[in-house]
């Protein structure tokens, strides 16, 4: 049965989305979260160390949620409030971010909001409302620095998907995918190509100044700074052929829900002879649904969209690179009734681009203020590691000042220009933001908590201030954000 514009708009409990931009906020009611000390808990989680058979024989040691890798599935039911117990098996305090999810910071999971942390060998019990309604997920937020063992180089990933009161979905079937690598190492050079985004056009002021920086750093004899490569690639911590394929009957209509878990790495995704039909990014329905080859995801990113299973056979669904695609990311698709080797064909060539999903014609209101932000990379200037700062200040993880602070619902535009040629998956905490201008090109109706930020290139993100608090503004790149890369509001 095929899912329709409708139907998918009431699936995710979002259909304002196509008229305007609406108040993100959600300010729970403390007393009615209320709970007696006996009430049961509807969702336990555990942090401790787990075992990951990746393949046959292949065993990875990591930290995981309830000794499995991908942390189990939570489905909540928006506005109606759960109680999660956090249990901590490991030796060190660790922190849970309700990624995407509009709750408040001491219930957010992350350290520079004050989230209190979840002790070692102790618990901690959360209550929320989960919201908004579709796809999000849970992961650890500890900085790693350079312990490749810490933080979201590890297997504390989950999928988490919020259904709304009433659920209208009309798909044959649901698929969940956490797209994760293991055995981190460092590495110097070797970055994955850029080319994948539209537009693809650079601002040239902005090029001049990463690549005078840049060049000025290798002319002292400095060596480019420490990036992260990894060994083994998983769908679900599988590696491609080992696992049970996901079978599927011709005509049948399989709804993806994508979730990219790495800790630094971009992920694409595609199917050979099928299309994926985009109906929604970071769990919020798109104001048009469209079909496209590939799919790209950003650290963090999560995509919803249907495939048709109409062409019969055993394919690969998995990345574009054949070397990541080679040491295990994808998964096997087996159509009922066929056998033989699993077939890879490369995708027709295409460009990622959010304005596809858009909605051109919307009018956007002016913001009642502009903040502007320029990122910056320093080379290799922290004991080898890259400095990354915003407007010239790589943020302090040991004080973790407020950097601005924010007026309670008031509409901002965060206008972001990057002066590397890195692209940087950019995060608000605790709120989603409109795409409203891609690299010179105006856009509407995209919905996100994470983005894209191609290298050279600015955005604006539009967001209304509706989350009283502290509030997380960062790269979700592990290696970015925790040299740097971040700015703390506080909305009041």
């Amino acid at each position: 049965m095929p899912i329709d514009r409708r139907d998918f708009l009431k699936l995710s409990g979002m259909t304002a989305l196509a008229s305007s931009l609406p108040s993100m906020g959600y300010a729970a009611d403390r007393q009615a979260l209320a709970v007696t000390p006996d009430a049961k808990a509807d969702a336990a989680l555990t942090i401790g160390t787990g075992l990951v058979e990746v393949a046959s024989g292949r065993i990875i040691s990591t930290t995981t949620y309830n000794g499995q890798f991908p942390g189990p599935l939570l489905r909540f039911k928006a506005g109606q409030k759960v109680i999660v117990d956090i249990r901590n098996d490991t030796d060190t305090s660790e922190q849970l971010h309700w990624h995407g999810q509009f709750v408040p910071a001491d219930i957010d999971g992350a350290a520079e909001e004050r989230t209190p942390y979840i002790p070692a060998h102790g618990m901690r019990r959360e209550i929320f409302v989960p919201a908004p309604s579709g796809l999000r997920f849970y992961h650890t937020h500890l900085r790693a620095g350079s312990d490749l063992s810490r933080g979201q180089y590890n297997g504390q990933v989950g999928a988490i998907y919020i259904e709304p009161k009433a659920d209208a979905g009309s798909y044959d079937r649901e698929v969940f995918l956490v797209l994760k690598e293991f055995e981190p190492f460092f590495s110097q050079g070797g970055d994955m190509a850029q080319d994948f985004l539209a537009p693809k056009d650079v601002d040239p002021a902005l090029k001049a100044i990463g690549e005078t920086a840049m060049k000025a750093s290798l002319a002292k004899g400095m060596p480019h700074g420490y990036e992260v490569g990894y060994r083994v690639f998983t769908i679900n911590g599988k590696m491609l052929g080992h696992g049970e394929p996901i079978r599927v009957k011709h005509g049948e209509r399989v709804l993806f829900h994508v979730i990219n878990g790495s800790a630094t790495e971009i992920r694409s995704l595609a199917l050979p002879g099928h299309t994926f039909k985009v109906l929604a990014l970071d769990g919020n329905p798109v104001p048009t649904p469209a079909q496209v080859p590939v799919l790209w995801l950003g650290t963090a990113e999560r995509v919803s969209a249907i495939v048709a299973m109409d062409r019969p056979g055993v394919w690969v669904l998995g990345d574009l690179s054949d070397d990541d695609r080679g040491n295990g990311m994808g998964i096997v698709i087996e159509y009922a009734g066929t056998k033989g080797k699993p077939r890879w064909e490369k995708p027709p060539a295409s460009r990622w681009d959010y304005r596809t999903f858009g909605k051109p014609d919307r009018h956007v209101s002016e913001p009642d203020e502009v903040i502007e932000m320029t990122f910056a990379k320093d080379n290799a200037a922290d004991h080898g590691f890259n400095r990354w700062t915003v407007n010239g200040t790589a943020y302090d993880m040991h004080t973790m000042p407020v950097t601005r602070k924010l007026s309670l619902g008031r509409r901002y535009r965060l206008r972001l220009h990057n002066t590397t040629d890195d692209i940087h998956p950019i995060h608000l905490h605790r709120n989603s933001f409109e795409l409203t201008r891609i690299a010179g090109q105006a856009t509407a109706g995209v919905i996100k908590d994470v983005a894209l930020l191609g290298g050279y290139q600015s955005m604006d993100l539009d967001f209304t201030a509706d989350q009283p608090g502290l509030t997380l503004f960062h790269c979700h790149s592990q290696l970015h954000m925790d040299y740097g890369f971040m700015v703390l509001f506080d909305c009041a």
